[in-house]
């Protein structure tokens, strides 16, 4: 981090800039995110029940798991999707969004971009109203393809687990 040059990032809720420095070392960076004006789409979502996640994984390590992981310990219903695993933790994992029973509030993307565009799809003809794009599983093909079906999409940066800590810490509760 300290080779002299700093890269700039640009999030897509308000147009913060921020440089690598800060998106590594401050905490103020996220919650600077969370507090723009379209803070109340996180607040949103996050007041939903059912949540998919695309791209969970079974290594706890991975980001796929921490965020299936985090949804299910702040006590939200969450149904793992990856063709490539049967269970999650025990859970029944389903192999594609359309598997998945009953509806869901929120599609958490944690996959390529291209497959994100896939699960946008899909979405869409499943009625999913919200999208959540983890950082490095969007695209701008995805976020606007996300809007042209007229989904509520956070991306551009913001972590839904770090969301969720910060909803807690705000309101005492995820839920």
């Amino acid at each position: 981090m300290d080779s002299g040059v700093s890269s700039l990032y640009v999030d897509r809720w308000g147009g913060s800039r921020y440089n690598e420095l800060d998106f590594h070392e401050s905490n103020s960076l996220i919650r600077t995110v969370i507090t723009l004006p379209n803070h109340a789409l996180a607040d949103h979502i996050l007041s939903q029940r059912r949540f998919a996640v695309s791209g969970v994984s079974r290594d706890p390590e991975k980001y796929g798991y921490k965020v299936y992981r985090a949804l299910k310990t702040a006590g939200y219903t969450v149904f793992p999707v990856n063709p490539n695993a049967e269970t999650i933790d025990g859970e029944p994992c389903y192999p594609s969004l359309d598997n998945v029973p009953g509806p869901i509030d929120c599609l958490v993307t944690v996959t390529p971009p291209l497959i994100t565009e896939e699960s946008i799809r899909t979405a869409a003809h499943l009625k999913i109203p919200c999208l959540w794009m983890q950082p490095g599983s969007d695209s701008t093909a995805a976020y606007n393809l996300a809007s042209a079906f007229s989904l509520q999409v956070v991306s551009g940066g913001a972590c839904i687990m770090v969301a969720i800590a910060t909803r807690k810490g705000r309101n005492g509760t995820t839920l």
